[in-house]
């Protein structure tokens, strides 16, 4: 067994949430890390990357959105960012894309707001991270928990949702 092996199954264990286990499922190698969670509407990403030290081109935040009044999705961008609603929609031939209201978003996942992940939710939903993950070493998204962060390749977290990368976000300024 590897030594990140091992620091994932001491995290799986202090740290059980749907995503580590779904993570494990999937044979994912990751690392998790906690922060004292911090509820400012528009600023948990940036909370969270301040927590856990790192910079926020590497933490994603995710969000949900409806494209279309029809198909519910998972927008992944980096935790400084804004979502490009136009093109998010684009990528699934859509003209319109929506923010789906908290309480919905809470529902569909089964995560609560500011602990909502990709990995583990209560539906399957289709997941697009934002183009800026191309070249990062290692990403930092929610881990399924407020105050829970999960790092991981980028590779290995596009591959477990059969994800895809798209240019979704708009850069601070």
């Amino acid at each position: 067994m590897n030594d990140s092996r091992t620091r994932n199954d001491l995290a799986s264990t202090r740290f059980d949430t749907p995503s580590t286990r779904f993570l494990d499922a999937h044979g994912v190698s990751y690392v998790m890390h906690d922060y004292e969670y911090v509820s400012e509407p528009g600023k948990v990403g940036l909370h969270a990357a301040a927590g856990i030290g790192m910079d926020q081109g590497h933490v994603f935040k995710t969000l949900l959105a409806e494209i279309d009044k029809k198909q519910v999705v998972f927008a992944a961008i980096p935790v400084h960012h804004r979502v490009d609603l136009n093109r998010l929609a684009a990528v699934f031939g859509g003209t319109k894309a929506r923010m789906l209201p908290p309480d919905r978003a809470e529902a569909l996942t089964g995560f609560q707001v500011g602990g909502i992940s990709p990995f583990g939710g209560r539906a399957s939903l289709p997941v697009v991270f934002d183009a800026s993950l191309t070249g990062l070493d290692r990403l930092y998204i929610n881990g399924g928990g407020r105050g829970l962060v999960v790092e991981l390749s980028p590779e290995d977290a596009v591959r477990c949702v059969q994800g895809v990368l798209a240019e979704i976000s708009i850069p601070p300024g």
